[in-house]
């Protein structure tokens, strides 16, 4: 007999659940799909360079053969990749901190001043210019010319204005002329200047560029007069036609030209020729000899040699601050913005002055910020290249090397040795290395905060 059902259908049993995904898991995955372009390209472009010069490092200059320490060996031997690491060391010294304090110093200056934000964009403005438009810009403001370079401009005119100004380098009379050698680079009459009777001092050898450009047409001397009158002037005509020891028509006198006058080994009077070259000496000068000094024929002051052997690094130092202190200088802006004000007040209200608010209050409070602006610094100046490879002339490349420009050039070029360049790059990595070590403790210090 069949067994009657009980309390109708039969109740259906749910079917026994599957395995769960685990969200862990699949966080991973979406993690690492999005992190696996990046670390591609990382591999690509830092890790496996990075290994690879390491390697290339230890190779010889062909890179068929094992050369072991004799790259690193060089790179503190040789006396032009010596420079490059004394120069890089000047440079992470210098810049960072010229710039830090530049940068410092502008933003609590320009911090109460309605116009403070106008200069801190000035300021800053060099940074939106390219590494080789300022090498190009500064290679032009430290031409020796002061007639292009803006530097020596400068400093000439500074010197012309406290010093006596120049002369007429390679200026000197003609045989047939009344003035003859008197040593030392001065010049004198044959025969002694008489009261009423017109002297000329005739000169030739001037260089148009060494004419001042304010000087007039020569003209002759009155006759007659208690003193003595005379004329020294270019005793020259553009394209011929002059007369030798005749002021003629075209010929400019010898503005600024001193003349005195001496007897028996003395300086009875001096004067000065006028724009058309005319000067005037009292009674005393009469019977004496006329005597050009030699202060009147020296070269032309022509400035500093910025880009010389000696001042190459710092002329390219002081270019790299002009760049990087506006940037300084609006980092520190910002974390001056955020000091507690009442802090500074109360420092005020103690008694302390201006100096010793900023000094004991606000850079102590400003430590971080500074951190950070010099460390950033720091990494920026030991990758310098740009600016030294553009700005220094070939002729003292060598004086103002710098590590990153020894490794281009130990790297390409006929006579390139990877080798050696290779080792200069990992030198370059282990500089860095300590620094980067420390901003990363110095942020997370930070944090822990």
């Amino acid at each position: 007999m069949t067994a009657p059902a009980t309390g109708g259908a039969a109740a259906v049993r749910p079917a026994p659940p599957g395995p769960r995904k685990s969200v862990t898991g699949t966080r991973v995955l979406v993690a690492a799909g999005f992190l696996l372009p990046a670390l591609v390209l990382l591999g690509a472009l830092v890790v496996y360079p990075i290994g690879y010069s390491v390697y290339r490092s230890f190779l010889d200059q062909a890179g068929s053969g094992f050369a072991g320490l004799d790259n690193y060996v060089e790179i503190f031997t040789d006396d032009t990749i010596l420079t490059a690491v004394r120069n890089n060391a000047v440079w992470v010294v210098v810049a960072p901190t010229v710039a830090t304090a530049l940068g410092l110093i502008f933003a609590v200056l320009t911090e109460r001043v309605r116009w403070g934000t106008a200069f801190k964009l000035i300021v800053f403005m060099p940074m939106a210019i390219s590494m080789l438009a300022a090498g190009i810009i500064f290679r032009l403001v430290y031409e020796q010319d002061p007639d292009r370079g803006v530097a020596n401009a400068v400093w000439v005119g500074a010197h012309d204005t406290f010093a006596e100004s120049a002369g007429y380098p390679k200026a000197r009379p003609l045989p047939v002329h009344p003035l003859e050698a008197a040593g030392g680079g001065a010049f004198v009459t044959k025969e002694p200047v008489r009261a009423g009777t017109p002297a000329l001092l005739p000169l030739i050898g001037v260089a148009p560029r060494d004419m001042p450009g304010d000087a007039e047409l020569a003209k002759a001397p009155p006759a007659g007069g208690g003193g003595v009158t005379g004329t020294a002037w270019l005793d020259f005509t553009r394209g011929g036609g002059g007369k030798p020891n005749s002021v003629d028509a075209e010929e400019l006198g010898l503005k600024g030209l001193k003349v005195e006058a001496v007897r028996d080994g003395r300086v009875v009077a001096t004067a000065t020729a006028a724009a058309d070259g005319t000067f005037t000496l009292p009674q005393e000068a009469d019977g004496a000899l006329l005597r050009l000094p030699e202060s009147n024929f020296r070269e032309r002051y022509n400035g500093v040699d910025w880009l010389g052997p000696s001042l190459v690094t710092p002329a390219i130092i002081g270019s790299y601050v002009w760049m990087w202190a506006g940037f300084a200088m609006v980092l520190i802006a910002a974390g001056l913005a955020g000091l507690p004000r009442e802090l500074l007040e109360a420092a005020r209200v103690d008694g302390a002055n201006e100096w010793q608010v900023f000094r004991r209050v606000t850079v102590p409070l400003l430590a971080p910020v500074l951190a950070v602006v010099l460390v950033t610094l720091m990494i920026n100046v030991l990758k310098i290249f740009d600016l030294v490879f553009i700005i220094a002339p070939g002729s003292v490349q060598d004086d103002a090397n710098v590590l990153a420009l020894q490794l281009y050039r130990s790297s390409f070029g006929t006579d390139a040795h990877l080798g050696v360049g290779s080792a200069i790059s990992v030198l370059l990595l282990l500089l860095v290395i300590p620094v980067m070590f420390f901003n990363i403790r110095r942020i997370r210090k930070e944090a822990r905060r």
